[in-house]
């Protein structure tokens, strides 16, 4: 957010959407089949869209792979989406979508020549491997939370986790996947004073209706606040007042039809959801489908990692980090770092210090976040920053030390 707006009095709202969904769904199914290429293949050139709706669900893009058994994957695409599918947790024929009986389409053919040239290393104009595409990516960092992720989309993102959590244990058995969170929170001097507003939007079975109103039982609207919003807030954020916030559980009245049945997916569409929830930009990339060549994915990986470092440096309690590049072209073209007024170091200088210290280079930044592992399934819900496990290597603050020492011997000279 601009930083004449961060000192003063406001409210913030971000929000998430469960794995199920229609987005969320296409997300995973195109993940679901990168990470099997990758399993066989770590080099596989992937990207891949995917469109769901009434009991269909259709995968198309690009594929290069190098041997038999990454080929051997793409002759087996149908049972791989029918398995994301069932993983997410559509089983059920009687809610129009399911894993068993949906249409299953795939359209892949091989990846552009012009474009493999400028990004496999040897090959075209330059000896080293370059960026999958041109663009700009942005990471973002703040100390709002200890995982250092803004409260609004790190609290919405555990929501429908919870959700989900609830949902698969059989806790809340009424749960049905498609669900959506929102969490609007108060801001004073740049620092969250409050939550105001959560917003749970979740799909269920009839059991939960009302007969003779047709409306959500408030005894099932209760039971979410008790277990689902109540638990996460007292977990994440027990140092915010929320003595003043509103719940609000489904507030059309009741919600029976959803997932893809009632909302078309398409990979791609929650490009905010899935990173910062709105604060700081977004370049425009999405991630889900596209292997680490693609800087889209990767860059904006690498942009959180620094951005997340300098936080945890204590070198600003709030940062932006941005890279571009060409595609064919390794290094990229610039590097910018906003900390929005809150560090000593000028920006000038962490930008030149972020180049010394972070591999910017695709093939290097690659290496270096080990992106070439089936991975991705995982980040395609419940948000890609902020996350904790061996997937998430973009989270780990490993170079706090180095970032320290680079600012010292700055100084000095």
């Amino acid at each position: 957010m601009p930083q004449s707006d961060q000192r003063s009095a406001h409210l913030f709202t971000s929000e998430s959407v469960s794995m199920g969904h229609p987005d969320k769904v296409a997300d995973q199914v195109s993940d679901a089949l990168l990470d099997s290429l990758l399993a066989h293949d770590p080099k596989v050139r992937v990207a891949i869209e995917t469109l769901v709706t009434t009991d269909y669900c259709m995968v198309a893009g690009e594929v290069t792979a190098h041997n038999d058994a990454a080929h051997g994957v793409l002759k087996n695409t149908e049972q791989i989406i029918r398995d994301a599918i069932e993983r997410i947790g559509y089983t059920d024929p009687e809610i129009g979508f399911d894993c068993k009986s949906c249409d299953v389409v795939s359209r892949i053919h091989p990846q552009s020549p012009d474009i493999s040239q400028g990004v496999t290393a040897g090959e075209g104009l330059h000896e080293e491997q370059g960026a999958g595409d041109q663009g700009l990516m942005f990471g973002f960092a703040c100390n709002e939370t200890k995982q250092l992720m803004p409260l609004p989309i790190h609290l919405s993102h555990r929501l429908v986790e919870r959700l989900a959590e609830a949902r698969q244990s059989g806790k809340i058995g009424w749960i049905r996947p498609d669900s959506k969170s929102q969490v609007t929170v108060a801001y004073e001097d740049g620092k969250p004073i409050g939550l105001r507003t959560v917003v749970i939007s979740t799909q269920h079975t009839a059991e939960v209706v009302d007969a003779k109103t047709n409306q959500m039982l408030e005894s099932a609207k209760q039971q979410i606040v008790d277990e689902v919003i109540r638990p996460v807030i007292e977990r994440e954020c027990p140092q915010v007042a929320s003595d003043k916030c509103d719940f609000i559980i489904n507030p059309t009245g009741r919600f029976l039809v959803g997932g893809p049945h009632g909302d078309c997916g398409l990979t791609g569409r929650k490009i905010i959801v899935d990173t910062y929830g709105g604060r700081g930009r977004h370049g425009g990339g999405a991630f889900s489908g596209k292997d680490p060549s693609k800087v889209d994915r990767s860059a904006a990986y690498m942009a959180r990692h620094i951005a997340k470092n300098i936080v945890a440096a204590e070198l600003a309690t709030e940062c932006e980090v941005q890279l571009a590049y060409a595609i064919g072209i390794a290094e990229p073209l610039s590097v910018a770092v906003d900390t929005f007024g809150t560090s000593e170091v000028s920006s000038s200088r962490l930008a030149k210090i972020v180049r010394e210290v972070f591999p910017l280079k695709p093939a290097a930044l690659i290496d270096y976040l080990e992106l070439r592992r089936p991975i991705f399934f995982e980040t395609a819900r419940h948000g890609h920053f902020g996350r904790e496990g061996d997937a998430f290597t973009w989270e780990k603050t490993n170079r706090v030390n180095d970032l320290k020492a680079a600012c010292r011997s700055q100084v000095a000279v």
